[in-house]
């Protein structure tokens, strides 16, 4: 390990590292505006020069690696003379707007410019102007701001893998921009919004809605997918004004996808904010008295009860269902909206069990039946890391996509799967000599009537290529609701004799399933319900709420406290951020209160008690941000494929539940890259 002198200390860091990192890890702070820590070096802001003994001129420090025998200076009077140099240098064609700047207040260069600017200005002559870009819906441009640190042309280049950003021009003719005036078509857009240093790049949705310091900041975690990214939203008074990504290593890195940031303006639309019930065909407002009354008089009327999970609840209110459900008798039950085939067997046979950071430490990938970019694109950024360090070979047994890393596409047919799973492909043997090989099955695959004997195949494939080893599991699920893991763990699935989604479906039909309760699930064919009488519990007037006999208002995920199992298996915690809107209450008090009207009263009366009762039955659900192991076992069925191709699980990115398609943003979205493509998934831009 080199040895070094930063300003007469003598230290000892680790080899490869930067003088700027070795600065870092003693407690110097350096100034920088184009250096990140994931993204390339770039060394053109030149902030962050230092002098370095027996050179000939300044250093970038971001840019020079540390070396024996260094003797470093970061603050002496040539230094603070440099960065009032590199200051006014970088202020010269900065305009004046910071009154009206989104980025005000959380702006490195007001920041950098109060710590180590000059307190004047020298610059007489006119300042450059430069036209604002299209970057799309989610983008807002003020390209006159922008310094070229070049950070958000080496995210979208680097880490989302859609080369469409870069610099045009030399000297002061320089610009970033599009190389074909277009909307950048990465699910990862927004993330430049949070890189640029100087607000050249706002959000749209956000632009002059509010400043930082107005704002109530909230630690919670995305319900979009089944990552379980770590967020923080940001509100002020009762509404969500943004939300913005949180640092977790182990899931979500610094990363945020554009549905996640954007969607949240879905949250004042559509709401459903009082109970309904439906009166001589019509659903009109009524008490929650009434409403709750309604739902025990339907189910006084009707024989067979059942219930179905949607895709963003939090296992508070699925514990306190499933509760309310062994009350009733009714073994009717199910959280797979999509009829995914997984939850039997061997808690391994679910989950994502290599772990998202796991990922980079594969050398091998087989995808089946899944597209990570547009179910997972933070995920799917942690496998192009990988894809990007080399020897890493990837293929595909589902449709044809960018997935943006290269990748060796083995068709759509299960019979690849098949062939693979006994041996016969070549990618068998791939696997088989990688010393940590991985696959990813997705509900492209799962969700099929055969997705079963899928499963059983790619429990093969894992067993006889090597994924099993000590301190390895290279078997992983990749799941798209965020609630999935969390219900299958509490075991919301068909009792003895019970029906899954498609048999509640068909019971609801022929008349045998009198009531249905749908927890948010909003997915199904509602036009299979026939004649039953539904009680919707939901925050959106989506598809149950249209169909529903009686509305029980509940609480959106930035509206109440729950706990989330990503799709890994790590146990997270949502917080309430703002109040429910209108008479909405939080789900697991709607249903405690309506048990109480059933005549069976569940055995709690607050969240710390429900959670008590819920940590007893399923205790790894108290191990907060801790992923339990999950012992191999069988899981999956025997038997042939059907001869179907495999088909993507998401149709269209910006729109998979409730919140994004009350979205005017995400429809804004839907239209730039999917209105002259009906059918396709948003990866082609």
């Amino acid at each position: 390990m080199p040895k070094l002198t930063i300003d007469g200390n003598e230290v000892e860091v680790e080899a490869g590292l930067t003088v700027l990192q070795a600065c870092e890890q003693i407690g110097i702070e350096i100034p920088r505006f184009c250096f990140h820590e994931r993204l390339s070096i770039a060394g053109n802001c030149r902030m962050c020069l230092v002098e370095m003994e027996r050179a000939p001129k300044p250093v970038a420090s971001c840019a020079m690696p540390v070396a024996d025998g260094m003797v470093i200076h970061t603050d002496s009077e040539a230094v603070r003379k440099m960065r009032k140099g590199v200051m006014e240098f970088l202020l010269i064609n900065h305009p004046l707007d910071c009154p009206i700047c989104d980025q005000g207040g959380e702006c490195d260069l007001q920041d950098q410019a109060m710590g180590y600017g000059m307190d004047r200005g020298r610059y007489l002559e006119n300042k450059r102007a430069v036209k604002d870009k299209y970057m799309g819906p989610l983008v807002r441009t003020i390209m006159t701001r922008c310094i070229h640190c070049t950070r958000c042309v080496r995210f979208i280049t680097d880490v989302a893998g859609v080369p469409e950003l870069g610099a045009t021009g030399r000297g002061e003719h320089m610009e970033i921009t599009t190389y074909v005036e277009k909307a950048l078509s990465s699910e990862l857009s927004g993330n430049i919004i949070d890189l640029c240093p100087v607000g050249a790049l706002t959000s749209a949705p956000y632009a002059f809605n509010a400043r930082p310091w107005e704002l109530q900041k909230t630690e919670s975690v995305d319900v979009m997918d089944a990552v379980g990214c770590n967020i923080r939203v940001d509100a002020r008074g009762t509404e969500v004004m943004r939300v913005l990504p949180r640092l977790n290593e182990d899931v979500n890195e610094e990363w945020l996808g554009d549905k996640s940031r954007f969607s949240i303006d879905g949250l004042k639309r559509q709401r459903l904010d009082r109970p309904y019930v439906r009166r001589d065909g019509r659903l009109t407002p009524s008490t929650w008295a009434e409403a709750l009354q309604a739902v025990k008089a339907g189910l006084a009327e009707r024989s067979g009860v059942a219930a179905i999970v949607g895709d963003q609840a939090e296992a508070e209110s699925v514990f306190a269902l499933k509760g309310l459900m062994d009350a009733l008798g009714s073994p009717h039950r199910d959280c797979r909206q999509d009829g995914a085939q997984v939850g039997h067997g061997s808690r391994a046979g679910y989950l994502f069990n290599s772990t998202i950071a796991g990922i980079e430490t594969a050398d091998a990938l087989l995808l089946v039946g899944t597209n990570p970019r547009v179910e997972a694109p933070v995920l799917n950024a942690r496998i192009r890391k990988r894809a990007l360090r080399g020897r890493f070979p990837v293929a595909a047994v589902a449709p044809a996509a960018n997935r943006t890393y290269r990748c060796e596409e083995l068709g759509a047919d299960t019979g690849t799967l098949k062939a693979i799973a006994e041996g016969h492909h070549p990618f068998a043997q791939v696997l088989r000599d990688a010393a940590r090989p991985m696959l990813i099955i997705g509900n492209g695959a799962l969700a099929r009537p055969d997705g079963a004997v899928l499963l059983g195949l790619a429990r093969r494939i894992a067993e006889g290529t090597g994924m099993l080893v000590d301190g390895w599991n290279g078997f992983n699920v990749l799941h798209t609701a965020a609630s999935r893991v969390g219900a299958l763990d509490l075991g919301f699935l068909p009792g003895e004799g019970g029906r899954d989604t498609a048999g509640i479906l068909d019971g609801a039909a022929s008349g045998e399933i009198g009531t249905v309760f749908l927890l948010a699930a909003d997915e199904i064919d509602m036009g299979r319900l026939g004649g039953a009488f539904v009680v919707y519990q939901g925050h959106h007037g989506d598809a149950g709420a249209a169909r529903a006999d009686v509305i029980l208002p509940g609480a959106a995920y930035t509206e109440k406290d729950g706990t989330y199992v990503n799709t890994e298996g790590r146990v997270q915690l949502a917080r309430r951020a703002i109040f429910p809107p209108g008479e909405a209450r939080e789900d697991w008090r709607i249903l405690r209160a309506l048990s109480e009207y059933l005549g069976h009263k569940l055995p709690y009366n607050d969240l710390d008690g429900l959670r008590a009762a819920m940590v007893a039955a399923v205790p790894h659900l108290g191990r907060v941000d801790a992923v339990a192991h999950a012992d191999w076992g069988g899981f999956g069925a025997d038997g042939e494929p059907d001869g179907a191709p495999l088909a993507d699980a998401i149709e269209n990115y910006y729109m998979t539940d409730p919140i994004s398609r009350a979205s005017v943003t995400m429809a804004q979205c839907t239209e730039a890259f999917l209105g002259a493509a009906e059918g396709k998934t948003g990866t082609d831009g």
